[in-house]
């Protein structure tokens, strides 16, 4: 994915503001503290608390990196107040063969489908966005079967 591709909306966006502030800050404290403490036990090539601390410390600063570059180079889209169709920042109820299922439309950076929260880019994101309420849209699932739904409402 080109960096320029991130989409977010305002309150993905936020999220991820709060989520570096919360890793520059405390967790960053909390990993160094770790690590000093480690270091007091003595030599640290055997030292499985120091080596924890420090690969922790890692993959926090990765973290921290990727979240920065997507908050730079993001594109924030503002969700229309009425909109008709189906875009980034939409709820959307749909009926699945008789189960009703409501997702939110996202960018890829804040997508998490435990929370319903869908990419744009997914098979079944793409095939909602620009749809109205009553269509019917077609999209292939993850285990390569395809997936009817309506629509049964979109909101904000």
């Amino acid at each position: 994915m080109a960096d320029s591709d991130f989409i977010l909306t305002e309150e993905g966006k936020k999220k991820l503001e709060e989520e570096l502030h919360f890793l520059e800050t405390v967790k960053r404290a909390e990993i160094g503290e770790r690590i000093k403490v480690a270091r007091e036990f003595g030599d640290i090539s055997e030292n499985s608390e120091y080596d924890d601390a420090k690969n922790e410390q890692g993959l926090m600063e990765a973290r921290i990196a990727e979240i920065t570059r997507i908050l730079s180079d993001a594109t924030v889209v503002a969700a229309p107040k009425r909109s008709t169709k189906v875009g980034i920042g939409s709820v959307v109820t749909v009926d699945m063969k008789g189960t009703e299922r409501v997702f939110s439309i996202v960018g890829a950076a804040e997508s998490d489908v435990r929370e319903g929260k869908i990419s744009n880019e997914s098979p079944v994101g793409s095939a909602l966005l620009g749809k109205k309420k009553g269509e019917t849209v077609t999209a292939l699932g993850p285990s390569g079967k395809e997936i009817e739904m309506t629509i049964i409402d979109i909101s904000r």
